[in-house]
């Protein structure tokens, strides 16, 4: 097997420690040496001067939680790096060490079998980390929303029931009233505003509860942590939009395609970065981001078409945004209503999400709006095929067919 790289490392990276084994070809003769190093910012130090003392070219190590993180920032512009998914990369069972898993890591590296992950920048990682952390927050304002909903149930308050949003402005209004100690249904039900105005009688017999001090101070503490949570977000949101000032352009271009608002824009730039050469082709983006089906086949047969699991923060955006772009007429529904047809809403929707991240690799790669192929866009593309399966439909329920071209 021919060697790509005559001297390299390979890193086996660990909480606490760091396994290097530095790989050198010399004439025939294949040369290994193994030592270990600290994680504390002077140790990775010591790896990188060491690593430079050895002429090592490059550097392999597996993406380990968040542990290849700092040995990453620190090696990154002294050595070339590569970011080895650890699914990849696994050894052979039985022979597990630290040193044969760094072992094993240099010899993939050294005859190019190791393909790298894709790292982005550094200004795309923190973007990618305050969308994350937004997301996470606003999971938590839902879970808070949850309880709140739990214990007016338990109080049986049925607010819920008559208000769609029990956090929007007339159901914060009624909360804190109830948090002050009104128990008086009437006057809570005059706190409504808007539309929910015009469904007072149902609000009063909603209202109409029992409601204890403990219920007032659990829905107190919700609430509190619900306004904490919204303020923190509002900062990230501005954070965000500071870190999006150079990529103003193209989170714009993004929400031409139909689905994609502002947040999702954001996070898909957040997550793909807005350098397309990094990915060869859109079906390269597509099945980095676990959208496709997987090829697992054997003896001919294809035993599981199940996407992975990939990019979670990705494939949830893109997902949701998928089944709000079904709602309108166009390409992207009439894909979905022809796959659902034959496979199901499900794998459906997930293509339609695959569709919509191939349009957003072409708008950052050529700097283009979204433009929509139509909603008769297969009916086009497979005219002969369509008038065949509907002559056929005609003749199954007794018709005679006699197809004519129009004038």
């Amino acid at each position: 097997m021919d060697v790509l790289h005559r001297r390299c490392a390979g890193l086996d990276v660990h909480k606490e420690s760091v396994v290097v084994c530095m790989r050198s070809v010399k004439g025939s003769k294949v040369e290994r040496e193994v030592k270990t190093f600290g994680t504390t910012t002077r140790e990775l130090l010591e790896l990188a001067d060491w690593l430079m003392s050895q002429e090592c070219q490059i550097a392999v190590m597996e993406s380990t939680g968040a542990y290849w993180r700092p040995v990453w920032h620190i090696l990154e512009g002294n050595f070339e790096l590569v970011l080895a998914n650890a699914a990849e990369v696994r050894n052979v069972p039985g022979r597990k060490t630290d040193v044969n898993d760094a072992t094993w890591l240099a010899d993939l590296l050294a005859h190019g079998l190791i393909r790298s992950s894709f790292v982005p920048p550094q200004e795309i990682q923190d973007l990618r980390e305050l969308t994350r952390t937004r997301k996470q927050f606003s999971r938590e304002v839902v879970e808070h929303t949850q309880r709140i909903q739990k214990v007016l149930e338990t109080c049986n308050i049925k607010l819920a029931s008559v208000a769609s949003n029990v956090l929007g402005k007339s159901g914060r209004a009624m909360l804190k009233a109830m948090i002050r100690g009104e128990t008086d249904a009437g006057k809570l039900a005059d706190l409504a505003r808007g539309t929910l105005r015009a469904k007072r009688g149902l609000l009063v017999e909603a209202l109409r509860g029992k409601v204890r001090e403990h219920h007032r101070f659990l829905l107190d503490t919700h609430m509190q942590a619900i306004e904490k949570l919204e303020a923190l977000i509002a900062g990230l949101e501005a954070q965000i939009d500071a870190k999006l000032a150079p990529f103003a352009e193209a989170v714009e271009r993004l929400q031409t395609i139909p689905g994609v608002g502002p947040t999702a824009a954001r996070v898909l730039l957040a997550e793909i970065g807005s350098d397309m050469t990094r990915f060869k082709t859109a079906g390269h983006l597509v099945s980095w981001a676990g959208l496709c089906p997987r090829m697992d086949e054997s003896a001919g047969k294809r035993r599981s078409t199940k996407i992975r699991k990939a990019n979670p923060w990705l494939k949830t955006a893109l997902v949701q945004c998928a089944w709000i772009a079904i709602r309108k007429p166009g390409y992207l529904r009439a894909q979905f209503l022809r796959i659902k047809a034959r496979r199901g809403p499900m794998k459906a929707i997930v293509a339609v999400a695959a569709s919509m991240l191939v349009a957003a690799h072409a708008i950052l790669r050529d700097r283009q709006t979204f433009r929509d192929l139509g909603a008769n866009y297969f009916t086009r593309r497979d005219q002969a095929r369509v008038v065949h399966r509907l002559t056929q439909k005609l003749q199954s329920l007794g018709y005679q067919v006699d197809l004519r071209p129009a004038a």
